[in-house]
């Protein structure tokens, strides 16, 4: 696989998130020319920008492009970009958003998309365009695990404008042959993350305050530690069997946000109370990868499972930041 990239004209767009940095790093270790899209700082010119996740690559980062993603001038500064590959990883992607702000996050994740794609579909030297999706797409689940031909019931505007980017990308496989691979991933986290359960009862549970669990906390999702996702992007973005595939990454466990809760009060030595508030809004109980399809068409399987992927990242955080 590293060969691969090699050398390899790279665009991630949504570089300086936490999984797009963490993928940035991937791909310039593989040697590929990384270029980056990010999002442009309207309070200084949006030529300007300000990194943080991925301030310590930028020397080895062949162009940063700034700008809104879903803005029209983004299809030509791909062009002009000349990519090879495509990680599009650009979204609002934090869920509580999209209730007080649904248009503006159908912008950035739909329309954005659209604007990639547009790009790939005329610039033709294109090899591979990967696009994220979520699990969110699936919402309110009718059984079990979940495999790529479970209905599409998002519960949220948020799981709403992914479900219509992912189907999007299909379409553009499906009528233009733009060589499109759609990841969807499972609920992942590591370092950097810095929304989502994990991070804040990792952050709270450090400064010994308490924890807030929504509801009973028996709701349950499929967590994946960053560096298996990573793995999962570079095989997205290389490998044959993935041109107009949506394909699952996840462990294959339901893990209970009592049993986070509990478990980083525990790994961090936290003198932090636990206590239950109401439940979030568009809940979603369980969330539960089925990973046959990645097992089958890469012999992908995740290695890092939650004791040890939580001890990780705990481990980071006390390391990098001062509590």
């Amino acid at each position: 696989m590293s060969l691969f990239y090699k050398n390899k004209r790279v665009l991630v767009t949504g570089a300086d998130g936490f999984m797009g940095s963490h993928l940035t790093e991937r791909l310039l270790s593989e040697g590929a020319k990384v270029s980056v899209y990010v999002r442009g700082n309207s309070t200084i010119g949006t030529t300007q920008y300000a990194l943080k996740n991925t301030k310590h690559l930028e020397k080895r980062i062949e162009k940063i492009i700034t700008g809104n993603i879903a803005s029209a001038d983004t299809k030509e500064l791909i062009i002009k970009n000349r990519p090879e590959v495509i990680f599009h990883l650009a979204a609002d992607a934090y869920v509580p958003n999209s209730f007080e702000h649904p248009i503006e996050v159908m912008e950035t994740n739909v329309i954005g998309t659209l604007n990639i794609l547009h790009a790939a579909k005329e610039y033709k030297n294109i090899k591979r365009v990967v696009c994220t999706s979520s699990s969110e797409i699936y919402g309110m689940t009718i059984g079990g695990s979940i495999d790529e031909e479970h209905p599409l019931y998002p519960s949220s505007p948020y799981a709403a404008s992914k479900v219509a980017a992912d189907r999007y990308c299909y379409s553009y496989w499906n009528t233009y042959r733009v060589p499109v691979a759609v990841i969807r991933p499972f609920n992942t986290y590591g370092p950097r993350h810095t929304y989502d359960v994990i991070p804040k009862f990792i952050e709270i549970a450090l400064k010994n305050k308490t924890l807030t669990v929504h509801g009973t906390g028996s709701q349950s999702r499929d967590f994946s530690y960053v560096d298996d996702m990573i793995d999962a992007f570079m095989i997205m973005g290389s490998h044959e069997n993935a041109v107009g595939k949506a394909v699952n990454f996840g462990t294959g466990e339901a893990i209970t946000v009592n049993y986070i809760a509990k478990k980083v009060k525990e790994i961090s030595g936290s003198n932090s109370k636990i206590t239950h508030i109401e439940d979030r809004a568009a809940q979603v109980p369980k969330l539960l990868c089925n990973y046959s399809l990645a097992k089958k068409l890469f012999k992908w399987k995740p290695k890092v499972f939650i004791d040890e992927g939580l001890r990780r990242n705990i481990e980071w955080v006390k390391q990098n930041l001062k509590h």
